[in-house]
């Protein structure tokens, strides 16, 4: 009787689940050095720069990625995974107007952790109708959360409303931070003082 060596009987099921891991394994670090990158400063990195970092080949993040495209989309829902963690926190206050101006500090918290990454999705975003649409998404799901909270007579007033949207928007906390370079602390103070003028006048 003919004995198999070690190779040819190894379990074809677990070579292939071999395999699958290990292609798990490098599409986890090609995401995560593509972060990476983009969290230490390049806004627009390139696939060879993505696999230097994941030390991985470039056609290995092209089989798991066809298109830096597809890599940004994978990016996306790391935003939207660290929004809904802020986002889902419940209101410490049941007055109205106080969890609006809640909703300064729990967005600030989260654009903060995003600023990053987004920034790097509006470098390419011009190229890409996925990110065109997941940023649409994104300042639709804010504008939701805001609707939600807001009285019935607050709501039918548009100015007050478009105001509000704008004030608790990302770009608004990205021109602060970015252009007129306040910080975090002055910034959130900026836009609760902005905020609670436009709530002062409101019953």
């Amino acid at each position: 009787m003919i004995q198999q060596t070690g190779a040819q009987a190894e379990d074809p099921v677990e070579e292939t689940d071999g395999r699958r891991r290990r292609g798990q394994d490098n599409r986890a670090r090609i995401v995560t050095a593509m972060l990476e990158t983009i969290r230490s400063g390049d806004l627009s990195p390139s696939a060879e720069q993505v696999a230097l970092r994941a030390d991985v080949g470039l056609r290995t993040v092209f089989r798991h990625f066809k298109d830096m495209d597809s890599l940004y989309s994978e990016m996306s829902q790391v935003i939207e995974d660290e929004l809904r963690a802020v986002i889902t926190t419940p209101f410490r206050s049941t007055d109205w107007k106080d969890r609006v101006l809640e909703l300064v500090d729990r967005r600030a918290f989260g654009f903060e952790k995003i600023a990053p990454f987004k920034h790097a999705s509006e470098a390419y975003r011009h190229r890409s109708r996925f990110l065109d649409a997941d940023s649409g998404r994104l300042v639709k799901a804010l504008r939701k959360i805001l609707d939600r909270e807001l009285p019935a007579t607050v709501a039918a007033d548009t100015l007050t409303v478009e105001a509000l949207d704008l004030l608790l928007s990302f770009e608004a906390w990205s021109r602060l931070r970015r252009e007129q370079g306040r910080s975090v602390e002055e910034s959130i103070a900026i836009l609760r003082a902005a905020v609670g003028r436009l709530l002062e006048a409101r019953p």
